[in-house]
């Protein structure tokens, strides 16, 4: 059998988990790891997202790590390009770009019980772990509806997430279908340059003023020259996003006001009663993320927007079709219709103990133990797994916990000796499982009378954290050694086996 190279930890991916579980990695003095990249840059979702308008709805000084103050974000709320540039500038602060194979696309992965590692097939050849991070992100791989007649458009077609930069909007007649995050952006953008812009419609969003401003020359000199104010602000605005929790987990009933300001902020803009009957939502304010926008509404109510009331049904040449009816000629179809996030594709790349991808062990729904570690897939660990996604604030303060635990994780890891890896048992993932959909029944995603894409095939929730930040970093502050069984290179297989059953 030929000999590949052998490292300790592989990390899948270069977004803000990836990156942030290489800088983990080197501060804990662990330096034999690699991170694989299937893009020729690291970046991960703000390098694949970069249509007009694309920003972040969190602000800036709580959407970065803990380790990795930035004093000099330009605005309240950054935008792609300059979360992308902190990207890179953490790459180089921290020394990871040896580590790092950019254009490695992992084709698949697979569990060897009898050396107890990951084999690991990429598009630049195999290599083997003995740990696997999988920080591939949710928001990776675009989903584009099934359109009859999509492929014989003879126009335009992308999606968001894969914007087409030779494409010149100016006096043309363009299709936007969706009315997520990324289409509430991409649609004030491309407004004033188009000559007409058909909005598809499934489902209204609700919509909040969005409070941006520059970050004066003044405050960044105090960030600089005073770390503590910027530590300051942070854990300001993280504060308020912990007591706003309860609304959403506990007591859906008090976003009645917040209902209340968003309703307001519609009328603001929206003078047509028609217009702001189409885009007024009949669910709870939060059961979908909350979107923030100061130009959104005002767009739509330019006289070159239409908003279509339902789906993209059919394109019949340069004919959409909406699901109502309405036939619009049209010159580009632009896709905001989000992503593959409760059937992340990598899942089936990766093959656990018992033979199966970990897409078929998750067939029924996503489960792991702490977001992190799935039954019958030894050493792999996932950032931004099951249930740790937020509806309210930074992913960042989930990562960073996530990290806390891969880190305790390799150590107690190393303290098994060569050849051991860790399992989760079937009853600590399933108890873990069991509290986190008991907490979630209050919950205004599951309440909230909408069908998010927080929710599953089965219409179970599982994306969303329901409880705090703090409560999820004390969870996954240290590995229960109790919640696995320790699996040796001479039966890993055996042991990985029984535990399945």
């Amino acid at each position: 059998m030929a000999k590949h190279e052998h490292v300790r930890v592989a990390v899948i991916g270069s977004g803000f988990g990836g990156l942030g579980a290489a800088v983990r990695l080197r501060r804990d003095g662990i330096t034999d790891f690699v991170v694989l990249e299937r893009a020729g840059s690291v970046g991960g979702t703000w390098r694949d997202n970069d249509y007009p308008g694309c920003a972040c709805d969190v602000p800036s000084h709580l959407y970065s790590f803990s380790f990795a103050p930035n004093p000099d974000w330009p605005r309240t709320f950054s935008g792609q390009s300059h979360i992308r540039a902190y990207l890179e500038r953490v790459t180089d602060t921290f020394g990871l770009r040896p580590h790092i194979r950019l254009d490695h696309e992992v084709l698949l992965m697979r569990w060897i019980g009898e050396a107890a590692h990951w084999e690991i097939e990429t598009s630049r050849g195999i290599l083997t772990a003995d740990v696997v991070v999988s920080a591939t992100g949710a928001l990776s791989d675009p989903k584009v509806p099934d359109v009859p007649g999509l492929d014989s458009f003879p126009g335009k077609v992308f999606h968001s997430a894969r914007w087409d930069h030779g494409f010149d909007p100016r006096g043309k007649r363009v299709a936007v279908v969706g009315t997520g995050a990324s289409a509430i952006q991409i649609v004030p953008a491309l407004q004033p340059d188009v000559a007409r812009l058909t909005l598809f419609q499934r489902t209204p969003p609700w919509v909040m003023p969005r409070a941006d401003r520059p970050i004066s020359p003044a405050e960044r000199w105090l960030y600089r020259t005073v770390p503590a104010a910027g530590a300051a602000r942070r854990g300001l605005l993280w504060g308020i996003r912990e007591l706003q929790v309860q609304a959403f987990t506990k007591r859906p009933g008090e976003l009645r006001l917040v209902e209340r300001l968003a309703r307001a902020n519609m009328a603001r803009a929206v003078k047509d009663p028609a217009l702001r009957a189409k885009v007024t939502p009949s669910y709870r304010i939060g059961c979908k993320r909350i979107l923030l926008s100061s130009t959104y509404y005002p767009a739509l109510a330019r006289p070159n927007v239409d908003v279509v009331a339902s789906a993209l049904s059919e394109v019949r040449g340069s004919t959409v079709v909406a699901a109502g009816g309405s036939r619009t000629e049209v010159d580009a179809i632009i896709f905001s219709t989000g992503f593959r996030v409760t059937g992340m594709p990598i899942t089936e790349r990766v093959v656990g103990a018992d033979g199966i991808t970990l897409a078929e062990a998750w067939k029924d729904g996503m489960e792991s133990l702490r977001g992190a570690t799935a039954v019958g897939f030894p050493n792999f660990m996932t950032i931004v797994g099951p249930n740790t996604g937020l509806g309210n604030s930074s992913m960042i303060l989930m990562i960073e916990s996530q990290l806390s635990y891969l880190g305790d994780y390799l150590r107690t890891l190393g303290s098994l000796g060569a050849g051991a890896a860790l399992a989760p048992t079937p009853a600590a993932v399933e108890a873990w499982n069991r509290r986190v959909q008991e907490r979630m029944r209050r919950s205004v995603w599951n309440t909230g009378g909408c069908t998010s894409w927080y929710l599953d095939a089965s219409g179970r929730n599982t994306t969303i954290w329901p409880g705090t930040t703090t409560e999820f970093r004390r969870a996954t502050r240290t590995v229960d050694l109790g919640e696995y069984d320790v699996v040796r290179a001479r039966d890993a297989k055996t042991q990985a086996r029984e535990a399945l059953r």
